[in-house]
């Protein structure tokens, strides 16, 4: 078992290595597709936000590197590794991952044609990586200047944003559900880039650029009116991004309840607001 243990851990790194060669910047994974490395601040009394500044390992994604020599160091110092993730958002590709999962039980791959068909954009040859489960992901690159949040089912049920602050499990990698597999004629392919029409809808809208009233009351009554005015395509975009100014300013506690209601004009269900809310609500560091 030592010897198989010690085998996964050869390959991944190898793998690993290989991703790091086209700029991708990695870390090591264990079995459960977590970073391989806990962090060094888990037993502090009072833990401080800390992105690696302390200059130890294990700070997740933020570990990351395409540098060979810290890469084996990663590994060695995590030699039950089995797999390995690859950092989204990052020079030189900024990497994009769509997570096209099957578990949810809804055809990720058709509500993802439906969103093509509907705004008009077409996925071009690139990598795409097989699960064990049986779903797929998606390698596209962004622009340098755009951050693309990470999301969970908020573009469509079963479909995962893998954006900043993300990873994606690399190929080769071999988890307790099996291994993840590039799929045939993908695996030297660059990340195509994101079509433009898509990365409107994997981000929040811009802010308006016009003055609000000072009020909170106002600036409230001024984001409903946001989300009632969204079309059908836009609604849950709209409540997202309404829901994040809300929160960033200190009303979102008060303002959940006239969200909820102007979505559920635009036809949106309740649990689909609420859940759309707390997503906001966590993505801007607050409690649900």
């Amino acid at each position: 078992m030592a010897t198989t243990d010690r085998q996964a851990t050869t390959l991944a790194l190898a793998h690993a290595l290989s991703a790091a060669e086209r700029g991708l910047a990695v870390i090591p994974l264990s079995r459960t597709k977590l970073p391989a490395l806990r962090s060094p601040h888990r037993d502090d009394p009072a833990p401080s936000p800390c992105h690696g500044e302390c200059g130890r390992l294990g700070h997740g994604v933020y570990d990351a590197s395409s540098d060979p020599a810290r890469i084996r160091e990663l590994f060695a110092a995590a030699p039950w590794a089995s797999g390995y993730g690859i950092a989204c958002g990052l020079p030189p590709h900024h990497l994009i991952g769509i997570d096209l999962d099957v578990k949810t039980g809804t055809d990720s791959s058709a509500a993802l044609r439906e969103l093509a068909l509907r705004h008009l954009f077409t996925i071009p040859p690139t990598v795409v990586v097989l699960t064990p489960s049986g779903g797929r992901h998606l390698w596209l690159s962004g622009p340098p200047d755009v951050v693309v949040p990470n999301s969970a089912g908020r573009l469509a049920p079963g479909i995962d944003i893998r954006g900043a602050g993300g990873y994606l499990v690399g190929p080769g990698s071999r988890t307790g559900q099996g291994v993840y597999a590039a799929a045939p004629g993908t695996a030297h392919l660059p990340p195509a880039r994101c079509p433009r029409s898509l990365l409107r809808l994997l981000l929040p809208p811009p802010r308006a650029h016009h003055p609000t009233p000072p009020s909170a009351g106002g600036h409230g009554q001024g984001l409903v009116q946001f989300v009632l005015a969204a079309h059908e395509g836009q609604r849950n975009t709209r409540l997202f991004w309404a829901a994040c100014r809300a929160y960033e300013d200190g009303i979102g506690p008060a303002l959940v309840d006239p969200l909820v209601e102007a979505a559920l004009n635009t036809g949106l269900s309740e649990r689909e607001a609420r859940a759309t809310i707390a997503s906001a609500a966590r993505l801007t560091g607050h409690r649900p």
